[in-house]
């Protein structure tokens, strides 16, 4: 009973977010822009549980390149106005977008010219009226069987938030390496400045084969390790190219028999690889730009030295990424 009660919350959940994102147009868009023109600082306010889903958003775009802060609509009517600049830009979020205590900041926020971006539910709200631009997050139903509580609202509106986040972080190329520069302390700062030589396969783990075998010995390989790929290295252990599981089965699909064709047939030559002093994160960037999840770790004279994978880097094994 109580796991079919979950996964109907679940499921009335899955369905706001997806109401939310067959709505977003070009007022998101219009959101990016002024937030990407800020010369200052993003301003977040809510209160109550809106409040607590800004704090998050807030950190998230901190984390991420955008530099924000919170404020308490209350505590900005006794003082802590005077953190926001006319230049700044507010994100208020209220789903009703009737909550006296933020409309009232409303007033004093617009009265000197800030741009506000509402987040709400309300299209005909206080909120929405006194807002420039409105980012439109009403949901069919709560997940409170009440009705009160506010669950699925609270889940649009931190969707919404993420959604800024990432593709602010998109717009102003944010990197793994920009990311560690945010987070210089704590564990996820220590791990990305290791080297990759720290983190990375080696040995009998690094998936490869000799430039003169057979794609049938390729497909063992890459089936033993696991990793989605295989090296192709000639005798002094220099890469030359590489085989992904894609390659096998687009071969496979064309009808080539695995036992005579050579490697060379199907590799991609000269792929990209990274030399073993380089820091992970670096590795991490060369796999977000280039969108792989595996990349042979080589030294100055191309000799193979290891493998790293993305699933090494972010999870799956020791060497993890604490976000």
């Amino acid at each position: 009973m109580s796991i079919e009660e979950a996964r109907e919350v679940l499921a009335i959940e899955e369905k706001g977010l997806a109401a939310v994102r067959e709505r977003i147009g070009d007022e998101f868009e219009m959101a990016v822009s002024a937030i990407l023109a800020c010369p200052s600082r993003l301003v977040i306010t809510g209160i109550g549980k809106s409040g607590i889903i800004g704090q998050k958003i807030s950190a998230t775009l901190n984390s991420t390149g955008t530099p924000s802060f919170f404020l308490h609509p209350v505590e900005a009517m006794h003082g802590d106005l005077g953190m926001v600049a006319a230049s700044d830009v507010v994100v208020a979020i209220s789903y009703s977008g009737e909550t006296a205590e933020l409309n009232g900041l409303l007033v004093s926020l617009k009265r000197r010219g800030t741009t506000v971006i509402a987040m709400t539910g309300g299209q005909r709200s206080t909120l929405a009226q006194a807002s420039d631009i409105v980012l439109d997050i009403k949901i069919p139903k709560e997940a409170c069987p009440l009705g009160l509580a506010p669950t699925t609202s609270t889940t649009a509106t931190l969707a919404m938030g993420d959604a800024l986040a990432v593709v602010l972080l998109k717009r102003k190329q944010f990197r793994a390496a920009d990311f560690r520069e945010n987070h210089p302390g704590g564990s996820l700062g220590e791990r990305l400045k290791v080297n990759i030589s720290e983190v990375m396969l080696t040995g009998d783990s690094v998936p490869s084969v000799s430039v003169d075998a057979f794609a049938e010995l390729a497909v063992a390989v890459l089936n033993r390790e696991s990793l989605g790929a295989v090296l192709i290295v000639d005798d002094s252990k220099k890469v030359l190219g590489i085989i992904t599981d894609g390659d096998i089965r687009r071969a496979v699909a064309e009808g080539n028999d695995m036992a005579s064709v050579p490697v060379s047939e199907l590799m991609t030559s000269t792929p990209i690889t990274i030399e073993n002093h380089v820091q992970a994160v670096d590795a991490l960037s060369i796999m977000q730009q280039h969108e792989i999840t595996v990349l042979p770790v080589v030294n100055a004279e191309n000799v193979l030295q290891g493998i790293a994978h993305l699933h090494d880097l972010l999870g799956k094994g020791e060497f993890r990424f604490l976000v």
